[in-house]
């Protein structure tokens, strides 16, 4: 059997994916993004002891991991923001996307940093094709809930990219 810091290791490698979505989405740097990061594994190891596998590991994961970007972010909010040359230069590109669709996927990443906290999140599992029932989950909302917050949130999404597009 594993011990307890083995098997941490392993399952944070296999998802940490998971994590570096939250981190693009709730930051606009990389040191943001590697610093949200390495919150982000530190809280999961803190609350490592309270999973117990009632659900899927990457379930609990994006639970621990979204809240702690939510309450960082707004910690954030409330010092003075500075600007560095990252932020206006940070762009990631992928070898093989084209550039309509990397000019898309800004367009489309730039206006879910527009959304609030929780419509980020939403957005966010919903685009890894989680079912409602996973959302709701992960979220701590019923289905139903969740299903007409993603239609508010599809809603948005459609007219800030309009505008944004104008």
């Amino acid at each position: 059997m594993l011990d307890k810091a083995t098997k941490f290791t392993e399952l944070i490698e296999d998802n940490q994916g998971i994590i570096h979505k939250i981190c693009r989405i709730y930051t606009d740097d990389e040191f943001s993004h590697e610093d949200l990061f390495q919150e982000i594994v530190l809280q999961l190891w803190r609350s490592f002891d309270s999973f117990k596998g009632n659900s899927k590991f990457s379930t609990w994961m994006y639970r621990v991991s979204l809240n702690t970007a939510i309450v960082l972010i707004r910690k954030k909010k409330r010092t003075i923001e500075v600007s560095s040359l990252e932020n206006q230069l940070f762009n990631i590109k992928a070898d093989d996307i084209d550039a309509e669709t990397e000019e898309r996927l800004q367009l489309l990443y730039a206006a879910i940093k527009m959304l609030n906290d929780v419509e980020r999140a939403l957005v966010l599992l919903y685009l890894e094709d989680l079912p409602y029932k996973d959302i709701a989950d992960t979220l701590g909302i019923s289905e139903v809930n969740a299903r007409v917050k993603m239609n508010r949130a599809k809603i948005k999404l459609k007219e800030l990219i309009t505008k944004m597009e104008q």
